[in-house]
């Protein structure tokens, strides 16, 4: 598994998921507001609000933040975020793409651009790497829910179109268009997800050696670490050798 697998693999090794919880909950309270804010704030009626709360719940975000970041959609003082998303390209010539929710695209765009220098890449124009990815619907379940023919099986009947079946779990892709009635299909087989998200996932990718990776982690942690961006995804793979040294 390439790309924000890997990413998954170090950050919980390294221990880093403790060190950005807080941070994590309000990347995804941004995410539910925005939702919200965009359509119906029931989420039984608003697809995308609705994955928001999925998400935020298998991140095991407390239903206090969830209601408050829905309320804020209808506040009249609430901020108003836009949507943006940045390409470039990392050490080693990995691609990456940033997707940011910011009140304030000038301040974004000069933080996402400095960090790309800062860490020996280079911010492109959009579309410059966004080739090199699919957009797809994820949802995640644990390797305890079945095994991996009867995930299979569940997944192709929800209407997904892959599963990669590994030790730490069961990743089934669809369609992004789907995501909403593949997830729930799932749901109502397999009971709730781990996680269930549109990703970009990489149609190609870069070997990167045990110096690349640690250049490239710092890239990505810095982008992570910017209260703006919301996802950053790479198209890169590490080898299992190198994955220790990390």
């Amino acid at each position: 598994m390439a790309g924000h697998s890997k990413w998954a693999n170090i950050q919980h090794r390294k221990g880093r998921q403790d060190a950005v919880r807080s941070k994590l909950f309000s990347k995804l309270a941004k995410e539910i507001t925005v939702a919200a804010k965009m359509g119906d704030p029931d989420p039984e009626k608003n697809p995308r609000l609705r994955l928001a709360v999925k998400e935020a719940k298998g991140k095991s975000v407390p239903k206090d933040v969830i209601d408050r970041a829905i309320n804020k959609a209808s506040a009249q003082d609430g901020e108003n975020y836009e949507e943006i998303r940045y390409e470039g390209y990392g050490p080693a010539g990995v691609a990456v793409i940033v997707e940011a929710m910011t009140d304030n695209k000038n301040r974004t765009a000069s933080t996402v651009r400095s960090t790309f220098t800062k860490s020996g890449g280079n911010l492109a124009e959009t579309g410059a790497v966004s080739f090199m990815f699919e957009r797809k619907g994820l949802v995640v379940y644990p390797a305890a829910v079945g095994d991996a023919d009867t995930v299979f099986e569940a997944a192709i009947e929800a209407g997904a179109e892959d599963v990669e079946s590994t030790e730490d779990g069961h990743e089934i892709y669809c369609e992004f268009t789907d995501l909403n009635d593949v997830s729930n299909a799932l749901e109502a087989t397999l009971g709730e997800s781990d996680s269930s998200k549109l990703i970009w996932k990489p149609t190609t990718t870069t070997e990167l050696d045990l110096e690349g990776a640690e250049k490239l982690m710092r890239l990505i942690n810095a982008l992570e670490d910017d209260d703006d961006v919301q996802t950053v995804t790479a198209n890169f793979d590490i080898s299992d050798e190198i994955m220790e040294q990390l």
